[in-house]
């Protein structure tokens, strides 16, 4: 018997990134979020905007900030930094740093109320990981932890608190059955966060650019993977407006590839990606 064969549709051509377009886009997204695209982004940031480019009908990058910019498209413009500021992320994430806190910086809290921040969190696991390591020194005590991104469509994942199995390969295994439940018929595969856990976590959009005046001040600050993408005087502005957020004595916690060298701060460093806000 004959096969019959169907055609498939031709993949059609991307649409190029003009110059014009490319350093409109730049500017807009450094002056909202903070973030330097270099040209070396040049390949990413076509290939997250091809999509909504051809579902508007754009011909062109210039084309489309044309519309994503005139002043009541608020929405368009929200929806074009969720598309370039997706990153990926997964539980108990640089280690050593959960460990430091279960050590040497939770303990000291028992008894006192405790408010934890990650900033930047995406879609929630740094948070959630957070909470466990509260959950684990400060037990049912006074504690919580607030989630915050400029991303809105990652917050929305971060609030169902379901994830892929695969993201939670690094968790300890009593960790992962103490606060995670197992995803059963359609979210075979999946976990999802403990409700208990869960309600101790909140979740906020925010600009790393402007200061966090709600919540604050807080205990201890996660800001990980993030630096990385500004450059120096956007960096500066960050770190004086989570100094600003950071109570005295508490923490910050930075990725162990950045570095605030460079950075004009009070901070104190206790080990490298570890910093401390002076008691007084």
């Amino acid at each position: 018997m004959a096969l019959l064969e169907v055609e498939r549709a031709p993949t059609p051509a991307p649409i190029a990134l003009d110059e014009a377009g490319f350093w409109r886009l730049t500017q807009f997204i450094r002056g909202k979020t903070g973030i330097v695209l270099t040209s070396a982004k040049r390949p990413m940031v076509s290939a997250r905007l091809q999509r909504r480019l051809r579902e508007l009908g754009c011909d062109s990058l210039s084309a489309y900030l044309d519309r994503a910019l005139a002043p009541d498209q608020a929405s368009e413009r929200q929806l074009l930094i969720d598309l370039l500021t997706t990153n990926e992320t997964f539980f108990y994430r640089e280690p050593p740093h959960f460990e430091y806190l279960i050590a040497e910086v939770l303990p000291s809290y028992r008894g006192h109320g405790v408010r934890a921040w990650s900033a930047a969190c995406s879609s929630g696991e740094e948070a959630y990981t957070l909470a466990m390591a509260c959950a684990e020194v400060l037990g049912a005590g006074d504690w919580s932890v607030l989630g915050t991104d400029i991303n809105a469509q990652v917050l929305d994942q971060a609030r169902l608190g379901l994830y892929p199995l695969e993201r939670a390969r690094h968790l300890p295994r009593p960790w992962l059955e103490r606060y995670c439940l197992k995803g059963v018929r359609r979210h075979t595969g999946k976990i999802l966060i403990d409700p208990r856990l869960k309600a101790r976590v909140r979740w906020d959009r925010h600009n790393l650019l402007q200061p966090r005046r709600e919540d604050a001040p807080f205990d201890i600050v996660f800001l990980r993977n993030v630096l990385i993408y500004f450059d120096r005087p956007i960096k500066q502005r960050v770190i004086d407006c989570i100094y600003e957020a950071i109570r005295p004595g508490g923490w910050l916690f930075i990725s162990h590839v950045e570095s605030l060298h460079g950075l004009v701060t009070p901070l104190v460093m206790q080990r490298p990606s570890i910093l401390r806000r002076p008691p007084c």
